[in-house]
């Protein structure tokens, strides 16, 4: 696996990755997160999504030549999370293009998260998500040493903030 830093010419790659999770999602019934219309057919979600590869970092994983995963990662978390009190990387986006579900895309796309917080001198490192249904996700945040902070509700829409000490 291959992390390159990623640009706005990528946020059609990064589209269709969102695309594929709530096709996947739906399928298997968690709706609730991402909705069930594709992200790509939202023209405020592809302007949301270009404007964060503009403004944010964005990082590509790739298997062989193929983009298995990508994230989004800022200096200022969202709108809808308690600024942080002191320097923090902040991952705005992260998703594993679904072939590649479950070979640690993810995984190493918030370790190379925690690489660059060491090189810029930042000791936090925070993300949110989706905190609904079982908290699977929750979970997984966790067993990549996130730890649970804020929980946080937006349009019906219960979210987890987590941070990590890179």
């Amino acid at each position: 696996m291959r992390i390159r830093q990623g640009g706005v010419a990528d946020a059609p790659v990064i589209m269709e990755m969102l695309d594929g999770a709530v096709t996947w999602l739906t399928a298997i019934g968690r709706s609730d997160q991402w909705g069930t219309k594709p992200w790509s057919a939202n023209p405020e979600q592809v302007q949301s999504i270009t404007d964060k590869v503009r403004t944010g970092t964005a990082w590509i994983a790739e298997i062989g030549e193929a983009p298995a995963g990508a994230m989004i990662i800022s200096s200022v978390a969202p709108h809808h999370v308690t600024a942080a009190d002191e320097p923090e990387l902040y991952i705005n986006w992260l998703v594993t293009s679904r072939p590649f579900a479950g070979q640690g895309v993810g995984a190493a796309l918030i370790e190379h998260a925690c690489a660059e917080a060491r090189r810029l001198g930042v000791g936090l490192l925070r993300v949110d998500c989706y905190a609904g249904n079982d908290g699977r996700l929750v979970d997984y945040y966790r067993g990549n040493g996130f730890t649970t902070a804020e929980t946080f509700t937006v349009r019906n829409w219960p979210g987890q903030v987590l941070f990590r000490r890179p």
